[in-house]
């Protein structure tokens, strides 16, 4: 592992982006929310990049930091008890702009039965849909691979079940 003065923190970031925003963009519970939650995401880690030693693989630091920073912005907005709706939560889409009802609907169906999810169970799943091996969400997540595989095995029954009462 390379220690953090090897590393350069806008490279680092530039490698790992796109990932950082597709966990943003799950937790989020508006379209605005993923812009702010990376950009504390950005900061959390550029505040901590110097505390990095390199026990670990850089991309599962970042995923810790991600979803710490989106599990505290959750439980933040569920105590605020965010029953209103505000207006940044309308999406617009160009009229103009294809759209595959069908993908779409599926998209949908799976992100509300992620959302329902436990949370160690959420964290395992969107760790698990950034194509992350066994043993990595094993050390994001503080667990052993085997309670990882075990724990994928349940989850992947419940969306399933879930997702079959959406779509019928």
């Amino acid at each position: 592992m390379a220690h953090p003065e090897k590393l350069n923190f806008e490279e680092i970031l530039m490698q790992n982006k796109e990932q950082i925003y597709r966990v943003c963009r799950i937790y989020a519970k508006s379209p605005l929310e993923p812009k702010d939650l990376f950009q504390e995401t950005v900061y959390e880690l550029w505040k901590s990049f110097t505390s990095f030693k390199g026990n670990s693989n850089i991309s599962t630091w970042i995923y810790r930091i991600t979803l710490n920073v989106c599990i505290r912005s959750k439980e933040k907005s569920d105590r605020k008890n965010h029953l209103i709706s505000s207006l940044d939560s309308i999406q617009i889409t160009p009229a103009d702009a294809p759209i595959d009802h069908e993908k779409q609907e599926k998209h949908d169906a799976l992100l509300s039965c992620i959302s329902k999810l436990e949370e160690s169970n959420k964290q395992i799943t969107i760790l698990y849909l950034e194509k992350l091996p066994y043993k990595e969400i094993a050390e994001i997540t503080g667990i052993s691979e085997n309670h990882v595989a075990v724990k994928m095995k349940r989850i992947r029954q419940i969306l399933l079940k879930c997702i079959t009462k959406k779509l019928d």
